[in-house]
């Protein structure tokens, strides 16, 4: 189904990393439904995969942006401004943290990789809002990734976990800090998906099995859906809707113990 409920809206993808990144289907959905996007990119691997993709949808704005620098978010949204002037929407799909270190225990992580995996996983969607609300000119809204880890422990997620909670917090205190400019701050905490980031996660396919065994839909989340989510969490379907830690995983949230079949 398609609408033009985007239509006119503008905005920045970022976080694309293939054609079955998270980021890749919300973006789909909302070229879809009328959007224009622009794309950030970190390093020629991912240029090489993103064009492609960004040429599918009709974008030609595609960014070079090492979140973990300030320079480079701070220059992609001047050369936002330069195109566009003005947006309407963000979504922050990034995260990065030292795959062996997401092995064994949190106990076991080293400062290094904390500070580096808070950097990119948490502190980046703060610094891209700080930047990003200006070009928010008439209010608009964003939407960063989260998971079930930032609220339970789940095996192989350790450090990873403890950003996305700091995360989920951070899109609580943006949500308060930018709702007086009609800004809204809102995240999506997806169940297991077959992405590149997933497959960093020792045992994926243990977790990914589990997660279809014990939801009460007996199925994983789509990227269609967790697109579907985000149409609504950036539209004007939603705009008393911020703040909110929105869960798209078929209502495994919900089970404290499965029901014994």
């Amino acid at each position: 189904m398609v609408s033009t409920m985007m239509k006119g809206k503008r905005g920045l993808i970022m976080g694309v990393a293939n054609d079955h990144s998270i980021a890749w289907g919300i973006a789909q959905t909302l070229h879809a439904h009328g959007a224009e996007l622009a794309f950030t990119y970190m390093g020629e691997s991912i240029l090489r995969r993103l064009e492609p993709l960004a040429s599918s949808l009709g974008s030609e704005v595609m960014i070079e942006c090492d979140v973990s620098n300030e320079e480079a978010i701070a220059e992609t949204f001047k050369v936002l401004e330069k195109v566009w002037g003005e947006i309407d929407f963000v979504v922050h799909a990034v995260a990065y943290s030292d795959k062996e270190e997401l092995k064994g225990k949190y106990v076991d992580t080293t400062l290094e990789n904390f500070l580096n995996t808070m950097h990119i996983s948490c502190y980046s969607f703060t610094s891209v809002m700080r930047h990003a609300a200006p070009l928010m000119k008439k209010g608009g809204a964003a939407v960063t990734l989260t998971y079930l880890g930032a609220q339970r422990v789940m095996p192989n997620y350790n450090v990873m976990g403890v950003a996305k909670a700091a995360l989920e917090t951070s899109t609580k205190y943006l949500a308060a800090d930018l709702g007086p400019d009609n800004i809204r701050v809102n995240a999506i905490s997806a169940g297991p998906m077959r992405t590149l980031a997933g497959s960093a996660i020792a045992n994926a396919r243990q977790t990914f099995k589990h997660n279809i065994d014990t939801a009460p839909l007996r199925r994983s989340v789509t990227l269609e859906e967790v697109g579907g989510t985000a149409l609504y969490l950036l539209s004007d379907l939603s705009t008393a809707v911020t703040g909110e830690i929105h869960y798209v995983d078929c209502g495994f949230n919900v089970v404290g113990m499965k029901k014994p079949d």
